[in-house]
């Protein structure tokens, strides 16, 4: 009987070690560390992230893992929730899209928790960021269409690598890792209603809840729980379930050869992956012809058809919440052209809400493009016409954004946007603890000496 895609993955992910991992892949885990933390201090202070911390003081017990902000002690499965929530809540963190999208950085709180709690060192969590975005990078890959396009959200890919991930850190055999797997992934299927239409604050949880679901699979299976091994490829697996066709080779082939880490996209922006180039152009256009909103008579956008049925719905031209507006076309092209910057401060109510911007929204048009459909995803194509009230016409194609692996943030754009995440919370010297710790993390004796820094101090 040939062996489960799980077990072959189980086998590969819990003999990885630090010594198996290249240069770059150890320096990339490092970036996206730096820039997941710099997201978690600016989601310690969103409501959501408030609600969620305020629940899990009354249910979560004592523990050795560490809640990002607050410091607080807490259970494993308590702290890989609180973290990853406050890392995704903004909606900042790193983007992966091919058949599917993902932000591979949500699962880093697990291997955070799991590490304290197995008392590793800094290599073991560098091992345990680029395993986690190592499968969930492949997962990306291996649907087609990918499940996104069938109304599944991409945290049930996430449902399956986040206990991979969890399992590696605690030291656990193949076999419980493979069980840790079974038990999260047939658990842990998130509907795509998350992010259709109005959106509520479940859409930057579920990915959170999928790695909370990795680690208590993870704890489960280390005493000896069991779960299906043939929960993606076997009778009424993944494959079977979601269909049509699947390469399921991507999943395995060539592992340790390269990193997918390297592959992955950092967010210039706090909004969803496929307004980042339609506000690149924007931008563009607007410094370079000095534009004032009321010099703007229409913009007009082409892009992917999921672009104008996701971000360019009915309810997107009135959004009212910060789950509405950074999945908002029309409004963060708005707040482009009145605040020339789209950053963290325009989606604060009063942004959201203010007369200058909301004026703009009517004036931009989202068209979907056959053509720019046919090369997406290895370019993520825009074209975007700004009409002037004089007459005149500016436009601008752009195949990839800011941030994408082609057009990266370098080490001091990461270190400038966590720097301006953190430091409402955190003073100028504990910034520079962190990120010299950061930096200097295959030194560290402790994941624990990374986490105590995470505590604010102001």
């Amino acid at each position: 009987m040939a062996e489960t895609i799980t077990a072959s993955m189980a086998r590969w992910a819990t003999k990885l070690t630090y010594g198996d991992l290249g240069e770059r892949a150890v320096h990339e885990a490092k970036r996206y560390l730096l820039d997941s933390l710099g997201c978690a201090f600016g989601g310690y202070r969103q409501e959501d992230a408030e609600i969620a911390l305020g629940v899990l003081d009354e249910i979560g017990g004592h523990g050795p893992a560490t809640v990002i902000g607050s410091g607080k002690k807490t259970d494993p499965v308590s702290a890989s929730l609180a973290n990853a929530l406050m890392v995704r809540v903004m909606d900042y963190n790193d983007i992966y899209w091919q058949q599917d999208p993902s932000h591979p950085s949500d699962i880093i709180p697990a291997a955070m928790a799991c590490g304290e709690r197995a008392q590793g060192d800094g290599k073991a969590l560098i091992v345990g960021i680029v395993l986690g975005h190592e499968f969930e990078m492949r997962l990306c890959e291996a649907a087609f269409p990918g499940i996104r396009e069938r109304g599944w959200h991409h945290a049930t890919l996430t449902a399956f690598v986040s206990p991979i991930v969890a399992a590696r850190m605690l030291g656990l055999s193949w076999e419980q890792c493979q069980h840790a797997i079974g038990i999260s992934a047939s658990r842990h299927a998130t509907l795509g209603a998350v992010t259709a239409g109005k959106l509520t604050m479940m859409k930057n949880t579920v990915d959170p809840m999928a790695t909370q679901s990795g680690v208590l699979a993870a704890l489960l299976a280390e005493r000896g729980y069991t779960g299906p091994e043939h929960v993606i490829d076997g009778k009424e697996g993944l494959v079977h379930c979601f269909g049509p066709e699947w390469k399921l080779e991507v999943l395995v082939d060539g592992l340790g050869e390269s990193w997918r880490i390297e592959r992955c996209g950092m967010k210039a922006f706090p909004t969803e992956a496929l307004t980042h180039a339609p506000i690149s152009a924007v931008l563009d256009i607007v410094h370079q012809h000095d534009l004032a909103p009321d010099d703007v008579k229409r913009v007009h956008i082409r892009s992917l058809a999921r672009a104008a049925d996701i971000l360019a719905d009915p309810s997107k031209y009135d959004p009212r919440t910060k789950e509405t507006a950074d999945h908002s076309l029309p409004y963060v092209i708005a707040a482009a052209l009145v605040d020339r910057q789209v950053t963290p401060a325009q989606f604060e109510p009063e942004r959201i809400m203010d007369d200058t911007i909301r004026a703009q929204l009517r004036k931009v048009e989202v068209v979907a493009d056959p053509e720019i459909e046919k090369v997406f995803p290895r370019l993520q194509r825009v074209s975007v016409t700004i009409e002037t009230t004089d007459g005149a016409s500016h436009t601008k194609q752009l195949d990839y954004p800011k941030g994408d692996p082609r057009n990266p943030l370098t080490d001091d754009e990461v270190e400038a946007k966590f720097d301006a995440l953190a430091s409402p919370v955190l003073s100028d010297a504990r910034r520079r603890q962190l990120k010299d710790a950061v930096w200097g993390l295959e030194r560290l004796g402790s994941i624990s000496e990374v986490m105590a820094l995470c505590a604010a101090d102001r």
